[in-house]
């Protein structure tokens, strides 16, 4: 491409002027104050398709697996937040606030038909009913071999003795397997006795005050507590897990279609909205834009300018402009002048 003496000034003293007036400030603040203006009264629709939405949340989230770095930074900022010095100097309820804990214990409370529910289910699994049969069996052969009347009292060891050899003898079989067989007929009065104490105990004025003693035996102990709770060194392999579960889940229909129709109801609700609304969801209004935002970018704008790079960037597309026939004709130059 053949140069021109005078559109390269004209360039020159184009990038200049842009140098020069990006370089402030205030040139900064009000273009993206301008920016914000424009940008928050475009309605939702205006700008995007819901399909458009899902197709970059299906792209970089559900078909884009998380990569190892990310995995051990996730392990070593779990790590390092469990590991910080201000744990040793801060209790739990510095981080929980207490009417908080009370609202939730209320509220757990007073759920008593979902608790109920839930009890009636642990209890009628068999897996229960099998470690209720197995607790009171070996409980009753615990008392009978080592019942304290029986070691201290003269006699009533070798009277008890009799009495288990009487009873194996009469029911033609061992004791264990005689309250076993007991037991085994008798699991659906077991399981009924259980549910009926279990809800008693946990009635909803109990169950508030169950909770509300825990709070105040654990509110005042060290967050670094916690570490007594957590393997710290097994870190790299749960967090590992935690990602495999989720590695499986984005892949599968079900999330991709949990998120299509989720996407979609969000859109249909809020696509008339204009930005200025959909951004204060986010807390993020013209004061924002303007103190915030204009002080994180306009260093980055100071660099790209002391680098030249806008300056290249620039140059790239005025020499396309001015260089072209009609910039020429315009300009009153001949296309075949050299420089």
């Amino acid at each position: 491409m053949q140069k021109h003496s005078m559109i390269e000034q004209l360039i020159d003293a184009h990038l200049d002027f842009l140098d020069q007036e990006f370089a402030q400030a205030e040139t900064v603040q009000m273009e993206f104050v301008q920016f914000y203006q424009w940008f928050r009264k475009q309605t939702l629709q205006d700008l995007w398709r819901s399909e458009a939405i899902y197709a970059l949340i299906q792209q970089q989230i559900l078909n884009t697996p998380a990569s190892s770095f990310l995995i051990e930074q996730i392990a070593e900022h779990i790590r390092f937040a469990l590991v910080h010095p201000a744990n040793d100097n801060s209790k739990i309820s510095d981080v929980i606030p207490v009417l908080t804990i009370d609202k939730i214990a209320q509220y757990v409370a007073s759920k008593s038909g979902h608790r109920q529910r839930l009890i009636k289910t642990v209890v009628n699994n068999p897996a229960f009913a099998a470690m209720i049969t197995q607790l009171i069996q070996h409980s009753i052969q615990d008392y009978l071999d080592n019942s304290v009347i029986a070691k201290n009292v003269p006699g009533v060891s070798r009277f008890m003795k009799m009495g288990k050899s009487v009873l194996e003898s009469v029911t033609d079989t061992n004791l264990d397997h005689a309250i076993q067989h007991y037991l085994q007929k008798n699991v659906q009065k077991l399981t009924q006795m259980s549910e009926s104490v279990l809800n008693q105990h946990f009635d909803d004025e109990k169950l508030y005050h169950f909770q509300a003693n825990l709070w105040h035996k654990i509110k005042d102990l060290p967050l670094s507590t916690l570490k007594n709770y957590i393997e710290i060194q097994d870190l790299p392999q749960t967090v590992n897990l935690g990602h495999e579960i989720w590695d499986h889940l984005r892949q599968s229909d079900y999330l991709k279609q949990q998120v299509h129709d989720g996407v979609y109801a969000w859109y249909v609700r809020n696509q008339a909205r204009p930005f200025d609304l959909l951004l204060r969801d986010l807390n993020i209004d013209e004061a924002l834009v303007q103190q915030q935002l204009q002080n994180l970018l306009y260093p980055i704008i100071q660099k790209m300018i002391a680098e030249q790079y806008l300056r290249q960037r620039a140059r790239h597309y005025l020499e396309k402009f001015y260089y072209s026939e009609k910039a020429q004709q315009i300009l009153n130059l001949p296309t075949d002048q050299p420089n």
